[in-house]
């Protein structure tokens, strides 16, 4: 479906529920498998599938054009092929390249659902649905970052010892526990640069969070305040 070009979106669009809906479960579903499949190294396999589908569905998700398509597909590739070949294969220079083009891809794909949503004119639960997908995938994009960090200079996370091969759910969780100030300390960064790109992450969660719910609050209003205009025109 080709969107085009300045077009404001409202509850009309509901192919774009679909969209949004199955990443934000797709995305649920492996973050909530990921340490349960920890347990089970012979499963790794089956969370590479999720994490296929995890970029399969953001494709889907942004493919207004054939050019974010190809862009989202360009980025995606490098770390879908690192995800399936350390498998078989575990190289440190293809995985700072692939963790690096998936963060770099969760970014491009958060930038274009932003897009999305910052183009409606009223709130309605696709608006709602791409603000959560939003939040998980900023989340996720700073894991990626933090495992750059620390295959490029080992020791830049305090991390449990039962960590080895489990880093990047590892992450994820720190991610998670940063971006919501929980800051529970069983892992915790050891050099400046960890400890900016941590706090950054805090900040950046706080500010998208108090940002969107003002946004969706201003789009409600202003959308019932013109619906209550137009009625008050008509009965004129």
């Amino acid at each position: 479906m080709v969107i085009p070009s300045g077009k404001q979106y409202s509850s009309d669009s509901r192919p774009y529920l679909k969209r949004f809906l199955f990443l934000f479960i797709v995305l649920l579903l492996t973050l909530m498998l990921g340490p349960v499949l920890d347990a089970f190294p012979h499963m790794r396999i089956l969370m590479t599938v999720f994490w296929s589908l995890v970029l399969i569905s953001s494709v889907y998700a942004v493919s207004q054009k054939k050019r974010v398509i190809l862009l989202a597909a360009l980025l995606a590739l490098p770390f879908f092929a690192e995800e399936w070949s350390s498998l078989f294969i575990v190289s440190l220079p293809a995985l700072v390249i692939g963790k690096l083009f998936g963060a770099l891809f969760f970014a491009f794909v958060i930038f274009h659902i932003l897009r999305f949503i910052y183009r409606g004119r009223e709130v309605c639960i696709e608006f709602i649905i791409a603000a959560a997908v939003v939040y998980l995938l900023i989340a996720v994009m700073w894991s990626y970052f933090y495992s750059v960090l620390e295959m490029i200079h080992p020791g830049s996370f305090n991390l449990p010892d039962n960590t080895v091969g489990l880093m990047q759910n590892r992450f994820i969780y720190f991610s998670f526990v940063t971006i919501t100030t929980l800051g529970y300390g069983d892992i915790t960064p050891n050099t400046s640069f960890a400890s900016s790109l941590s706090m950054v992450e805090a900040v950046v969660g706080q500010l998208y969070m108090t940002v969107q719910v003002a946004w969706l609050v201003g789009i409600h209003v202003a959308s019932h305040y013109e619906k209550r205009f137009r009625q008050t025109s008509r009965e004129e």
